[in-house]
């Protein structure tokens, strides 16, 4: 079913109390899908690419680039043979983002220093932005995100301002970008975005100092939380402590709505096993993604066999002026919105340990009071994708609050649609015994 949408105003024209409860009834339904779409748990060195991408061509040059349009999705493949082009078509005011996500076969061999490499460039060549990730230690065919971006404000650039035609390029780092070592395509899922200029000028420099201790993770009995395959399954989760099972090779994912002043924390515990021996480096991986989908910070442990736990490093509470850092872990707090943090079992693991599926506890904690956001002079695309659910930076909508309760809180949607059937029927009931009392008594 379908999100439900309401204009400003259109709730009142939908008759008083009775539009209301509607109005809860369709938010209720419209939330259903997302918690449907996220309860199965993923199949070891699978991804779930987003149902609705397009599939586009890769083109070896820019001449042929198929135009990625923000607030969608695409679905693309990577030979090996060489870089691979996108066209991004931009004004002259707004910030655009592009992330590409790599997903090798589950039986491709790669190395530490393979991986994935992400450039935005302007029709004359010049370079916009670029980003490699790497495999790293675990040396585990895993889904590897990059990203890139034509900033105006931040660039400084003037090459990177203009209205005009953008070319985004995707290719392999290391010996994965050579046919012979690693011939096998890897299949790609592109998403674009754009960030309208703010209202008012807004502040130019990274923020100088903020806290950088490590926040407590939440104690207490984890609550059942399967993950999503990709970032267009994951299941949103709050502050709280997650439990899920994983298998060697799996990829998890979940979301956290983080608003503008908060700043999300989360430490990965993974379960023992009767098995010891044969240890694993970097076999846990634990990385933290903003909005776009850009690389924020991770942290990764080795396995043997017995129980292990990692934190993520600090990061700053979500400021429009992080953008301006150097650092990633602090320029990537740069808006509010749903923040990934998605999880990777080595699948060298089962060569040691076996294959069997593993406890893995995610603990979430989010610092801070949710804060006015800088003020845009227009609307993002997507619309949503700098607002945190129900937060103050946030749309505000009954729907978004809503949904951040359903899947949040881990309550059951029928458990609430029955909630909500039942205040309507109460409420049907009381209104038409006050029908009756009045045509009984017309001059009360």
């Amino acid at each position: 079913m379908g999100t439900v949408r309401l204009r400003s105003g259109e709730g009142a024209r939908m008759g008083g109390r009775t539009g209301a409860a509607l109005l809860i009834l369709g938010t209720v339904l419209a939330a259903a899908s997302p918690a449907r779409a996220s309860t199965g748990t993923p199949e070891s060195g699978s991804y779930a690419f987003d149902p609705g991408a397009r599939t586009v061509a890769a083109a070896p040059g820019t001449g042929g680039a198929a135009g990625l349009a923000a607030g969608h999705s695409y679905r693309s493949t990577l030979t090996g043979k060489g870089p691979v082009y996108y066209r991004l078509d931009l004004d002259g005011t707004s910030n655009a983002y592009v992330s590409a996500t790599a997903v090798p076969p589950a039986d491709a061999e790669v190395s530490a220093a393979d991986g994935l490499k992400v450039a935005v460039q302007d029709a004359d060549g010049h370079s916009c932005s670029y980003d490699t990730e790497l495999f790293g230690a675990s040396r585990s065919p895993h889904p590897v995100t990059a990203w890139g971006a034509r900033e105006i404000a931040a660039s400084g650039r003037t090459a990177c301002r203009s209205a005009g035609s953008y070319y985004v390029v995707v290719e392999r780092a290391g010996r994965a970008a050579g046919t012979e070592s690693s011939p096998q395509p890897w299949q790609l899922e592109l998403t674009a975005a754009t960030e309208p200029p703010l209202a008012r000028p807004g502040p130019t420099r990274a923020p100088e100092a903020w806290d950088s201790a490590s926040a407590t993770p939440p104690p207490g009995t984890p609550a059942s939380r399967p993950a999503g395959a990709g970032f267009a399954t994951a299941p949103l989760v709050g502050e709280g402590a997650w439990q899920t099972a994983v298998r060697p090779g799996q990829t998890l994912y979940y979301k956290v709505p983080v608003d503008w002043g908060q700043r999300p924390a989360a430490t990965v515990e993974l379960g023992g096993t009767a098995e010891r021996g044969g240890y694993t480096a970097g076999a846990l991986e634990l990385a933290l993604f903003n909005p776009v989908r850009a690389h924020v910070t991770d942290v990764g442990v080795g396995y043997d066999g017995t129980q292990k736990s990692a934190a993520l490093p600090p990061v700053p509470p979500v400021a429009y002026r992080n953008r301006y850092a150097a650092r990633d872990a602090v320029s990537g707090m740069r808006f509010a919105g749903s923040y990934y943090l998605v999880v990777h079992l080595a699948a060298r693991v089962a060569d040691r340990l076996g294959p069997g599926a593993l406890p893995l506890t995610l603990r979430v904690r989010v610092d801070g009071e949710p804060q006015a956001g800088p003020g845009y002079a227009g609307r993002p695309s997507p619309r949503d994708v700098f607002g945190a659910a129900g937060g103050a930076g946030g749309a505000g909508a009954s729907g978004d609050t809503l949904l951040k309760a359903l899947a949040v809180g881990g309550i059951g949607t029928g458990t609430v649609l029955l909630a909500v059937l039942g205040g309507w029927t109460a409420l049907a009931r009381r209104r038409a015994a006050q029908m009756r009392t009045s045509a009984q008594n017309p001059t009360a």
